[in-house]
């Protein structure tokens, strides 16, 4: 847990760092850039079709990464492979008056290729393939309303949806020989979690958002039973025996940055939650489960994008077994690196 507080330290010193730059440090003064809304608006335009532009602003990055290694009589010996990710990141604003409406998403699914991955024949006697395997699958979708009862303070409304477009196979035993076939880990809505909540949203800045909701609900599914029971979340077990879904009431917090800067586009999100339970529940109050999401990226020469993506996850009740085979909750870590095709907007 000590980790997962060190993290939560390095993206609020991240905010930080992006006021900073908002006020003139290492960019260009705050006069010189542009508001969110209102004023960016296209002057050549005929005023009855600049309205939109007045309450409304997409900002992003899409794009595909690509990498690709071949070797012919190579001494050094080396595996044929290709590893591709198509990736997404949007986020859609309103506002108008007093009234806000935000709406993020974050997805991204990536195929991998090795010639010299170890093939098996499956439980009905099938030769099985997987020199093509998942290398990276992810949906991340969360909505907001608020409206404003005091300047930068909303009174706000969110939905949340995380979940996942495939199966998933866990390949670490497989290719040690240890296992005659991969494990199976994910699939859709096997892991999901359904969000809704209501609290209030603080807005210091047009790229910053603290989120806090006393009144929040969070649904669980797992739609695969034998999944439910071995890789737990909280459901298959206790009071959620032979379900599919499991249902808590807690509270919840999200910080949200979005900055944008001439070609370099920063996005951070932290999500936590905590259920309203007694100490001996299966996750008692103050045991957050914790989601955040962050990336940076830069486009060059108009059709070329580096990126930076990164996601830690922390979750109470999902059962990891690390490399000595203990098995408990673990702080789970994922990091993308990639040089491709983009568009940053």
């Amino acid at each position: 847990m000590k980790k997962i507080l060190s993290l939560i330290c390095v993206i609020l010193a991240s905010c930080v760092i992006v006021n900073a730059a908002e006020s003139g440090i290492g960019f260009a003064p705050a006069s010189q850039l542009k508001p969110l809304f209102k004023k960016n608006v296209d002057p050549n335009l005929p005023k009855d079709s600049t309205d939109w532009q007045k309450y409304w602003k997409l900002t992003g990055v899409v794009g595909l990464n690509v990498t690709q290694t071949s070797f012919t009589n190579w001494a050094a010996g080396g595996t044929n492979n290709a590893n591709g990710v198509l990736f997404a990141n949007l986020n859609l604003a309103f506002q108008k008056g007093n009234h806000s409406w935000e709406s993020h998403l974050q997805t991204e699914i990536g195929m991998m290729f090795s010639s010299g991955a170890r093939s098996y024949v499956d439980k009905q006697g099938n030769p099985a393939e997987t020199k093509w395997r998942k290398s990276s699958d992810k949906i991340d979708f969360s909505t907001k309303y608020g409206f404003e009862f005091k300047k930068t303070w909303f009174v706000t409304v969110m939905a949340g949806f995380k979940s996942q477009f495939a199966r998933g196979n866990d390949y670490a035993k497989f290719d040690k020989e240890e296992v005659p076939e991969p494990v199976y880990v994910s699939n859709w809505l096997s892991p999901s979690y359904t969000d809704i909540s209501v609290g209030i949203d603080w807005k210091p800045k047009n790229f910053l958002s603290l989120y806090l909701s006393p009144v929040a609900g969070r649904i669980t599914t797992c739609t695969v039973p034998n999944l439910a029971m071995r890789q737990s979340y909280g459901i298959g077990v206790g009071d959620t025996l032979g379900k599919c879904y499991k249902a808590d009431f807690g509270l919840t917090f999200k910080a949200q940055v979005n900055y944008t800067y001439k070609n370099l586009n920063i996005m951070s999100t932290l999500v936590l939650f905590t259920p309203y339970a007694g100490k001996n529940a299966q996750q008692p109050f103050g045991n957050f489960d914790v989601d955040w999401d962050f990336s940076i990226s830069y486009q060059f020469l108009k059709v070329l994008n580096v990126s930076l993506m990164t996601s830690l996850k922390y979750y109470d009740l999902v059962k990891v077994t690390d490399a000595k085979g203990n098995v408990g909750p673990r702080v789970q870590f994922k990091e993308v690196l990639g040089v491709g095709i983009g568009y940053s907007f």
